[in-house]
């Protein structure tokens, strides 16, 4: 019996001869394992070494050392937050790889739902630890900055790149998802109202059951609203698509391919959301140590610190798509991702916190409903004409001050007493700075 040759550059090797005539299963075995070993190190080297985000992921070990061998949650509660965000960055490139196998409808459910996931964790961790106040506030944190602070930013950047122009986007996207908003302003609005105006039925009780009752069918909706989405026929995105005229950006698009593969952007979404999952504890057990520390309300981190970390992600791709005129993506990244937490997230929450047996309600506060009620009240109106350039951006980001310094100097109902007796706190020292300020005036 002969003996198999295959040439390797000028020489000829013997290879075994096994009955199937191909090479012995040894062979075959070693070969497909240094493969694997080959593909697993590049899938780290892309996801780990190509983004200057991650400088930050030390951070998270970081919190958990400081976590066990000191007292210091002003720290901890900081590099916490600064290791969950390069995280949620990379949570949103896994999906966006996969989204790339799926096809852009699933794709889309895929980037919003795993988009959102920090805040969920978070949320979850909270409810654990019978912290409502820091749930409620901390996703209506996110929903500002995404409609505010991200839009704001993507449409001046935007803006800035195309200043000789209007940006166009399509009205649709817009009408139904400030529809949706809405929608959800008055499923927040009503539990409020009936705590307010003292007019409820059974006290305490009938403002938990009119939540949960509304949690359902805000979910109810959202799920018509992704059928309605995925059905080929009524997709509010397919007009738009036919319209467009290639151009260059279109053909890179069309060229783009998956920098790692399928089941490796599973794996990699796994381990992501169990990092985040661990590292959101530490989390959500620094913040009121952090704020007697940082002399800083509750309230205040929980609506503007903490959306930073899960909102690192849109905020990134949202200014990106805004300066290649791709505002349309900016809005379903942006507003999508606003509807997607008042109408998912939020009922959501609300359910858990049922299971769990804590009261997790709509009533986020009298404070907090309007703020919410304006702001999508604003956004709808900038949103009318389908029109973008930086001054409306830079508007944008001017509310979102207004917003941040309104939090600054808000604390719950409940808490003022306390507040307001501490001489440390920041809440307490507000009259004495308004009145030095009022003196030098």
């Amino acid at each position: 019996m002969e003996t198999p040759q295959i040439e390797m550059g000028g020489f000829k090797v013997n290879t075994p001869q096994v009955p199937n005539g191909g090479l012995r299963p040894t062979m075959a075995g070693s070969w497909n394992l240094q493969r694997t070993v080959e593909r697993t190190l590049q899938s780290i080297r892309i996801v780990i070494f190509t983004s200057k985000l991650n400088l930050l992921l030390p951070f998270g070990p970081a919190s958990l050392i400081l976590h066990f061998t000191s007292r210091r949650h002003g720290l901890v509660f900081l590099f916490s937050m600064l290791g969950i965000t390069p995280l949620a960055e990379r949570l949103g490139y896994a999906t966006e790889q996969l989204a790339l196998y799926t096809g852009p409808t699933v794709g889309g459910l895929l980037n919003a739902t795993f988009g959102n996931a920090t805040e969920m964790i978070i949320a979850i961790y909270a409810l654990k630890n019978g912290m409502i106040r820091v749930v409620q506030q901390s996703l209506l944190g996110s929903i500002l900055s995404n409609m505010l602070l991200v839009m704001g930013c993507a449409f001046f950047a935007g803006g800035i790149v195309h200043r000789n122009k209007d940006q166009v986007f399509s009205k649709a996207t817009a009408v139904v998802n400030s529809g949706l908003l809405l929608m959800a302003v008055m499923g927040l609005m009503f539990p409020a109202v009936l705590h307010f105006t003292h007019s409820e039925v059974r006290q305490g009780a009938s403002e938990v059951a009119l939540s949960r009752f509304s949690s359902g069918i805000m979910l109810v909706a959202y799920a018509s609203y992704l059928y309605f989405q995925l059905s080929g026929r009524s997709n509010i995105y397919s007009r738009l698509e036919s319209e467009e005229v290639p151009n260059e950006d279109a053909t890179e698009d069309q060229e783009e391919e998956a920098e790692i593969g399928m089941w490796e952007a599973v794996t990699w979404l796994a381990v992501l959301t169990l990092w985040v999952s661990v590292l959101s504890e530490y989390l959500v057990n620094a913040i009121e140590g952090a704020s007697d520390s940082l002399n800083l309300p509750v309230a205040f981190i929980s609506v503007i610190l903490l959306p930073i970390v899960g909102n690192a992600a849109e905020h990134a791709s949202a200014i990106m798509f805004a300066m290649k005129d791709k505002l349309d993506i900016t809005l379903g990244v942006a507003i999508g991702s606003s509807t997607q937490i008042s109408m998912f997230v939020i009922p959501f929450c609300v359910v858990v916190g049922w299971m769990m047996g804590q009261k997790m309600d709509l009533n986020f506060q009298l404070f907090e409903t309007a703020t919410l009620f304006i702001t999508v009240l604003v956004v709808a109106f900038m949103l009318q004409d389908g029109t973008a350039n930086y001054l409306k951006g830079l508007m944008l980001i001017l509310c979102y001050l207004i917003v941040a310094a309104s939090f600054f100097v808000h604390v719950d109902p409940q808490s003022i007493r306390v507040m307001m007796t501490d001489p440390n706190s920041a809440v307490s020292n507000v009259p004495n700075i308004l009145e030095d300020l009022l003196i030098l005036f």
